[in-house]
């Protein structure tokens, strides 16, 4: 019989919506924040709300509460990297392991990126060997294999293309910019229902031990998607340089989509 408890660490953008939907589906949530102001907000939603910090050497905050009596653990917290700011990533989830192999835990589904994918201008699929060229990229496929190889328990990774949702679109943040490059690069893009809706049918279908490329297959020149999604949102188009050329590549969900018999609900975005 499948425990149907819950955690979540890290309940953020898409983390707190996943929450919901599991709720929704008959499980009990675990979800950790590390925003004191936002555990009232958990609890509104019916998340068992936990203040937990991961850090390079310690975990501040009751993680051994927040693993027990769940069978299932959904890791989603990006590597923060950007900017002035980095961490060592690789060295959090070393720290988060221990308490991992020693709790209930026996299935963790780890939210990673298709960064660790080369910007080679290929057709990528689960059996492309990753080359990632990003720090963040580098850090997260280190920790996917940190977890993978664990005996303790089985470990599924999701590699999540660009993630955009109702509130949340890449244009706003390009709009009106110039000399932008890779005009001819392919978007990868993934909804943020259909992100919950593949992490909901891998838990249903007790898909673990697998690797799955997550990205919507609809793949359009960077200049011509962005063009028009600032025509439809009444925006200033972002202006392009062309003359390097364009790198990027394609993500290819077919397996997702086979495997666990999923049908994206944003096809095309």
């Amino acid at each position: 019989m499948l425990n149907k408890n819950i955690s979540i660490l890290g309940c953020g953008w898409l983390g707190l919506p996943l929450a919901k939907a599991l709720i929704e589906n008959n499980f009990s949530v675990k979800g950790s924040t590390t925003s004191r102001n936002k555990l009232s907000l958990l609890e509104e939603n019916n998340v068992q709300a936990f203040l937990l910090s991961l850090n390079e050497n310690e975990i501040i905050g009751n993680i051994d509460a927040f693993l027990e009596n769940s069978e299932v653990l959904i890791i989603d917290i990006p590597p923060k990297l950007r900017g002035n700011s980095s961490e060592n990533f690789v060295a959090k989830i070393k720290t988060l392991i221990p308490f991992i192999e020693k709790s209930s835990i026996k299935k963790v589904l780890f939210v990673s990126s298709t960064s660790v994918y080369a910007d080679d201008n290929s057709m990528v699929t689960e059996e492309t060997i990753p080359k990632p060229e990003t720090e963040g990229g580098k850090q997260l496929l280190e920790a996917e294999k940190l977890l993978q190889n664990n005996k303790y328990f089985q470990t599924t990774i999701l590699r999540f293309g660009g993630l955009i949702g109702e509130d949340r679109h890449p244009i706003k943040f390009i709009a009106g910019r110039e000399n932008l490059e890779n005009p001819d690069g392919t978007i990868n893009l993934i909804h943020q229902k259909d992100c919950i809706g593949i992490v909901l049918k891998i838990i249903e279908t007790n898909s673990w031990n697998e690797t799955f490329n997550a990205a919507a297959p609809f793949h359009p020149t960077r200049e011509a998607y962005y063009t028009q999604k600032a025509i439809e949102l009444d925006l200033i188009s972002p202006k392009f340089n062309k003359e390097k050329p364009s790198i990027g590549k394609v993500i290819v969900s077919d397996k997702l989509e086979k495997k666990l018999e999923y049908k994206y609900e944003y096809r095309s975005l």
